[in-house]
């Protein structure tokens, strides 16, 4: 994993499950393409660059994977048969065909569990410190899927009961016309997401799962504009959430 600005007393944590599309030499590209790694189902384009600005900008720490999402899912429980999918939007990954449990087992404890560990380490020092923290975690998602424009700029997931993904939902609808920020749209966090309900919901911490979509993350324009709405919204919900 990478981690930026470790430490810092900022009440937002920022998350990046699926930031990077590297693979482990001995996978050997997992049998695919370059091009196919970096489209939308190798890594969420463009979150890691908005995590770096973000942290920036907020004075925050991002925990970041560097490893793409079809070695392991990190969003995912690693005993799930998805967390090391076979096919992805149709494409077949064809090291991922017939895994051993040696093979699981491997990817588990080389990348799941350290990027797992370190958010659970940084969560104790903050506890241990007295800083309240908010997670954020930060996701993107490709703008057609199977043949499906998708119109929202922004999604909002959670569980219910979070007041501060309420807010964030809120806020986000106050700065965008409010049919392009969904609501548990376009993904709905249930029990295949591992991330927030880990380390926010089982610690009792507020919490927003936040999808941008990708074409607005497509070049450093795109990210530093979002990144900037961002550095006003989450600032916002939280003194909207405090009132």
């Amino acid at each position: 994993m990478i981690v930026t600005k470790s430490g810092t007393s900022s009440p937002f944590l920022l998350l990046g499950d699926h930031a990077g599309r590297e693979v482990p030499l001995e996978l050997a590209e997992l049998g695919l393409a370059e091009t196919d790694l970096t489209r939308h189902i190798g890594w969420d384009i463009g979150v890691f660059a908005l995590g770096q600005r973000l942290a920036q900008a907020l004075d925050a720490t991002f925990i970041s994977q560097r490893y793409s999402r079809l070695v392991i899912d990190c969003n995912r429980d690693p005993t799930r048969a998805d967390a090391m999918p076979e096919i992805s939007d149709g494409t077949s990954i064809p090291c991922n065909l017939a895994l051993s449990q040696a093979d699981r087992t491997a990817r588990i404890a080389g990348i799941f569990k350290p990027y797992h560990d370190c958010i659970a380490a940084e969560l104790d020092a903050r506890a241990a410190r007295g800083i309240p923290t908010i997670i954020v975690s930060l996701h993107s998602f490709t703008p057609v899927m199977q043949g499906f424009q998708r119109p929202w700029q922004f999604g909002v997931l959670h569980l219910g009961g979070s007041n501060f993904s309420n807010a964030m939902l809120a806020q986000l609808r106050s700065e965008v016309d409010r049919p392009e920020v969904g609501d548990n749209e376009p993904y709905q966090m249930d029990g295949v997401d591992f991330t927030v309900p880990h380390h926010a919901i089982r610690r009792c911490l507020e919490y927003v799962e936040l999808e941008v979509r990708q074409d607005l993350l497509a070049d450093e324009a795109g990210q530093q504009a979002v990144a900037e709405r961002l550095t006003r919204v989450l600032p916002a919900a939280l003194a909207r959430d405090a009132s």
